[in-house]
């Protein structure tokens, strides 16, 4: 069965949420990022999808105390991702308590920076991050696009070794029409080994259940929980539903 991550956008060190990756439509959600992640795993939740919007944008690691109480206040394995560029912050996420990066950026503007650490660390903690728009991967918090098309972009890192990819449909985000159903069923079908992690779009459990359908293993879910389509009881139902 899919395994529901939730996430948490960080900016200012406070919960967020943007629409379509717009800095200018920002929703603040908590004060407190800790509070929202023990609310996740008091609902069952295992993984959390922990996201340095100052980062992204900033092109260096920014909220990492943020990480830092989030990882001693909770039993969540983290997965963390906004800004890292260097080596220097791949060190600080991990020591700050991340188990996993997600690097997307980095992996199309310094691909050999972005390989080193997937043979450094293993596929087990670096994380493809393959966002994108209109078919085309987004970079630099997704201010940026690029002329790279998803499934050769991903197929080629695949090569590499990856195996782990979270994948944004940006036009989707925050929307709450919907995932993109197609783009992840063609990617699967091109790819059927790939661990795909969606992201985007979802605005209810029927949404989930759609992605199980076409064979996603897991989703990160945001403002749908923020906006309580998706309850901390349909949460914690789902997750016991799993065990």
């Amino acid at each position: 069965m899919i395994e529901i991550i939730p996430a948490i956008d960080i900016i200012d060190s406070k919960c967020v949420r943007l629409t379509k990756g717009d800095y200018n439509l920002k929703t603040v959600y908590a004060e407190d990022p800790l509070e929202v992640a023990l609310m996740m795993q008091d609902a069952g939740c295992k993984r959390l999808h922990l996201v340095d919007l100052d980062g992204a944008k900033s092109s260096h690691i920014v909220n990492y105390r943020t990480l830092e109480r989030i990882a001693n206040g909770t039993n969540l394995t983290i997965d963390f991702g906004g800004g890292l560029k260097s080596d220097n912050d791949l060190h600080i996420a991990f020591e700050s308590g991340a188990a996993m990066i997600t690097g997307g950026s980095i992996a199309v503007k310094n691909p050999e920076i972005f390989q080193g650490w997937i043979e450094k660390y293993g596929n087990e903690r670096i994380i493809l991050g393959a966002d994108t728009r209109n078919g085309k991967i987004s970079t630099s918090g997704w201010i940026d696009d690029s002329n790279l098309d998803i499934i050769p972009f991903v197929k080629d890192y695949m090569a590499k070794g990856i195996n782990k990819v979270i994948s944004t449909d940006i036009n989707v985000d925050g929307m709450l029409t919907g995932p993109s159903i197609g783009l992840y069923k063609e990617m699967l079908a091109e790819m059927p080994e790939l661990y795909l992690i969606a992201s985007g779009g979802v605005s209810a459990m029927h949404d989930i259940e759609a992605l199980t359908e076409a064979g996603v293993p897991a989703v990160i879910v945001g403002k749908a929980i923020y906006e309580n389509r998706i309850t901390l009881k349909d949460l914690e139902q789902f997750n016991l539903s799993q065990q």
